[in-house]
């Protein structure tokens, strides 16, 4: 009976490779304050993802974002959540890698690639790094060629190139989503890659379905996360639509990239940097809230090896109009021009409201010939004197 029993056990364990098995690490949650999670035991590296069991039997995803010694501090990608002291936190996985492809085009996605717009998962076959690969700077292309948009003040005045970023500033209700439409409707590219974060719902859903027509739809990926889902997700959002963006220009595409808004995205970080203790400096942002724009906006710009680009448009929203903003302020540094919206205009009824006189496309001279450079001066002369 008992050899019987010994011939079962093997037959049960056949096929499994115990070889290379090892006890799980599991961790205990011991502390929630505010926006940030500690637990004990996990011992795993900052980026990991982890599954965190709550009071009502199911579980929540959550990232490493931090740890003091032993601690482990985690940002939960849901803070309703109901959590409870000692409940298991599992590690699932690093989660640096997005998932890319042409089954992309076409969709909505959130900040975990799951789609938005009803339709079954996304099929793809390829991954890029969530935080983008780090290049040569002389691999960086030079900006020589024009970049249509479709609106004739920036093409003809404020004249675009392939690989240029440009940071669009304006006020709260300036006209910055129309302006973006405008753009859309008129642009020459391969791909289109939106970034939709920390906007209203209200505005997502608007913005696809008037802002993406036919022509552009099957060619297009929207990254989505609307203002009331949590901070890690909206800057997760922000890097997978510039994964997405820099793995088409490895193909060799000509790629359009949109965030909407950059300043949304330093606010998020501005919250996670304040739970984690950093000290805040001008304007309540700390150090890494104001990092993290030159961070994400120096992934795109014209690749040499592939013959690729990633020409890109940051939102930037100058709160209560103050374009010396630390995040206006940042970006304006960081990026090849800037488009600069006025209140004053848009209340007279022109759109697209740009302040031609206080705005700049650093690359403009080395797009354009000299007839166009000199008919574009002699425009900003009359303009002025007319202001």
């Amino acid at each position: 009976m008992t050899g019987r029993l010994m011939m079962s056990g093997e037959l049960l364990l056949e096929g499994i490779d115990l070889a290379h098995a090892a006890p799980r690490r599991i961790g205990t949650l011991i502390a929630h304050e505010g926006q940030v999670l500690e637990a004990e035991g996990l011992d795993q590296p900052l980026g990991t993802n982890v599954r965190i069991a709550t009071s009502q039997g199911d579980s929540v995803r959550g990232e490493v974002v931090g740890f003091h010694g032993r601690r482990s501090l985690i940002q939960s990608f849901d803070n309703d959540a109901p959590f409870a002291s000692g409940a298991a936190v599992t590690p699932i996985g690093q989660g640096g890698l997005v998932a890319c492809g042409h089954g992309l085009l076409g969709r909505v996605i959130d900040a975990h690639g799951a789609p938005l717009d009803g339709r079954p998962p996304v099929s793809t076959r390829y991954t890029w790094p969530l935080a983008g690969k780090r290049s040569n700077p002389l691999n960086r292309g030079r900006v020589v060629t024009p970049f249509d948009v479709g609106v004739r003040a920036i093409d003809a005045l404020l004249t675009m190139g392939e690989g240029q970023r440009v940071a669009l500033v304006a006020g709260s209700g300036v006209g910055k989503s129309v302006l973006m439409g405008q753009m859309l409707a008129g642009v020459d590219c391969d791909v289109v890659v939106i970034g939709l974060i920390g906007e209203r719902a209200r505005e997502v859903s608007d913005f696809v379905e008037t802002k993406l027509d036919a022509r552009l739809r099957p060619r297009s990926v929207v990254v989505a996360v609307p203002a009331d889902h949590p901070p890690l997700l909206r800057i997760r959002a922000a890097m997978r639509a510039t994964a997405i963006a820099e793995f088409f220009r490895h193909e060799g595409k000509r790629v359009f990239l949109m965030i909407d808004s950059l300043t949304r995205v330093a606010h998020a970080q501005r919250e996670i940097g304040l739970a984690l203790g950093e000290p805040p400096t001008m304007k309540g942002y700390p150090p890494s809230a104001l990092a993290l724009i030159p961070r994400l906006v120096e992934r795109a710009g014209a690749d040499r090896d592939t013959g690729g680009s990633i020409t890109a448009v940051y939102t930037v929203l100058a709160d209560g109009g103050d374009n010396d903003d630390p995040v206006v302020d940042s970006a304006r540094a960081i990026v090849d021009g800037h488009f600069i919206l006025s209140r004053h205009l848009a209340e007279q009824g022109v759109y697209p409201a740009i302040d031609i006189a206080r705005s700049l496309s650093r690359t403009m001279v080395d797009v354009i010939d000299e007839e166009h450079l000199a008919a574009a001066a002699r425009f900003r002369q009359l303009w002025a004197a007319y202001e």
